[in-house]
């Protein structure tokens, strides 16, 4: 018992210091000038440049003698190594180097600042704190590193628990473009405005880092929003993810004993994922294959996702139909559309479900901002440039686990929790079992927050209901915490479905309060447990 007592340990040791090595390499990469990066004026005649999205986490292959130091490496290694370094630096292209660079010395400057002893009269320096420190350095880098920074939020089997939770904080909002700068956007991607428009409001909806949205009418009177990519921020991110690519595959050629973390990996699957957003066609196909799948599923009179307007809509400028509503957790709000929440937050979560269960692909995030109530009742999924898929292993082991969980079988969650991941260990499930059983009872403690707002002229206090999206991250991290302790490596998938899980958990609590969905018949997982369902791959 002592010896398995101690190999777990052993391996959640190991694994928090992979984790610590991912985030001493994304604060490396972020102190470090993209002007290594300057294009060859011709392009390598034959690559072996290929991002793997297999990551560590789901890999349990210990055929091969690890190597233990680069002397070792062979030189077909090293050529591959060439290879990946000149065609990332052909990616990347020759312009964005230098104002990367100083972009990069005013942000490490400024953040140094931060927490510098020497400060000007009437302000004081910040106590340091690393993820605080990198937080809001990639703040100040902009786009790439702001889209980073969210991508460790949402990745807490990969990054250290106060890296998470700091990351939460990662702003994407940023001073708006200038119309003008705009509107030449608009008329390069779709022709003359006034051919297409007949109103565009100048004062965006929004701005984030690689977009900002204008609200607009159509010449043939659609009201509808314009999402519109700012310029040259395509040649920003390839390179700055292809230095974060090719740090990383130096890093393990240089260190060997890197390898077994896969940082590489990882850092091919934040690029892949980060260039799909960019993507604007992307994002269009995804909400029209949504659309298909609610015609499909004959789901169109309780659920919907904006109209894409092809005409409109190219790679950097994005044309969809404006949906009114308000979000999910607006309970107050929400009383005012239906007499019957509970109904709304149910037809809510047997769609999301049911696209995992049926569709290639999954909404990956459906905070509060993503999913509405509209005005005429039907439930409304926004903003889909931001996906997971799911492989047929994770799938089946997600079926398995929700079946477990209706009938309160935490040992089967336990095992269904080991068909998902990879663990070189024995493991205790019947421990693992008691351990899933502590956090769902947790799960189960949490509510929502009640604040009165006021009182009505005939005494009646009036609250309004919300949630601290930081608790979504807690449950999730105590999630990973207790799989890990138990020698156990989950997939980033399966993350980003149980947070987008817990979201609905949230939502529930907020409108539904009394419903059992482990019971309640209307729930879709609840159907599907005694069923067999095509997966997708």
């Amino acid at each position: 018992d002592f010896g398995h007592r101690h190999s777990t340990q052993h391996l959640h040791l190991k694994t928090t210091m992979v984790k610590y090595k991912l985030a001493a390499l994304i604060a490396a990469v972020a102190t470090a000038s993209s002007a290594a990066f300057v294009s060859p004026t011709q392009p390598p005649t034959q690559s072996t440049f290929a991002l793997s999205s297999t990551r560590s986490s789901t890999s349990n292959n210990t055929t091969s003698r690890a190597k233990k130091s680069v002397s070792e490496r062979t030189s077909e290694e090293a050529v591959s190594l060439i290879r990946d370094v000149v065609q990332a630096a052909f990616d990347a292209g020759p312009r964005a180097a230098p104002s990367r660079t100083l972009q990069a010395y005013i942000a490490i400057s400024r953040t140094l600042q931060d927490f510098s002893p020497i400060q000007r009269p009437g302000r004081k320096a910040e106590e340091f704190s690393a993820p605080v420190a990198l937080r809001k350095l990639f703040e100040r880098l902009g786009a790439t590193y702001i889209k980073l920074g969210q991508f460790v939020a949402s990745s807490p089997s990969l990054f250290p628990k106060e890296y998470v939770l700091e990351f939460q904080k990662c702003l994407d909002s940023t001073e708006p473009l200038d119309w003008n700068i705009v509107k030449k956007i608009i008329e390069k991607e779709t022709g003359p405005i006034t051919d297409n428009f007949a109103f565009i409001d100048k004062t965006p909806l929004a701005s984030a880092s690689i977009a900002q949205v204008h609200a607009a009418t159509l010449k043939t009177g659609e009201e509808v929003v314009i999402k519109v990519q700012k310029p040259q921020i395509d040649n920003l991110l390839k390179a700055d993810l292809n230095f974060i690519y090719i740090a990383s595959r130096v890093l393990e050629f240089l260190q060997p004993d890197f390898e077994r973390t896969s940082l590489s990996a990882v850092a091919g699957d934040v690029k892949s994922s980060m260039l799909e957003e960019l993507d604007f066609e992307k994002e269009a196909e995804n909400i029209e294959e949504f659309r298909d799948f609610l015609r499909d599923q004959d789901l169109r009179d309780s659920v919907t996702a904006p109209r894409v307007y092809r005409e409109q809509t190219t790679k950097k400028v994005l044309t969809m139909e404006r949906l009114r509503g308000v979000s999910m957790v607006d309970a107050e709000s929400i009383s005012t559309i239906t007499n019957d929440p509970e109904k709304i937050i149910i037809v809510a979560l047997n769609t999301w479900t049911l696209s995992v269960m049926t569709m290639p692909w999954f909404h990956a995030d459906v905070h509060s901002g993503n999913l509405l109530v509209l005005d005429d009742g039907r439930v409304g999924f926004i903003d889909f440039g931001m996906v997971g898929r799911v492989g047929e292993k994770t799938f089946n082991a997600v079926s398995e686990l929700s079946t477990a969980m209706s009938v309160g079988d935490y040992e089967g969650m336990a095992e269904a929790l080991l068909n998902m991941g990879a663990t070189d260990e024995d493991v205790d499930v019947q421990k693992f079992g008691r351990d899933i059983e502590q956090v769902m009872n947790d799960m189960a403690k949490v509510s929502p927050d009640i604040a009165a707002v006021g009182v009505s002229g005939d005494g009646t206090v009036q609250a309004a209901i919300s949630f601290d999206e930081n608790e979504v991250t807690d449950m999730l991290l105590k999630i990973v915490d207790v799989t890990e302790d138990n020698g156990l490596k989950l997939p980033r998938e399966f993350g980003l479905l149980v947070k987008q899980s817990l979201y609905f958990d949230r939502y529930l609590k907020i409108l539904a309060p009394d419903l059992n969905t482990s019971t309640d018949e209307r729930m879709v997982a609840l159907q599907a447990a005694d069923k067999k369902v095509e997966v997708i791959v």
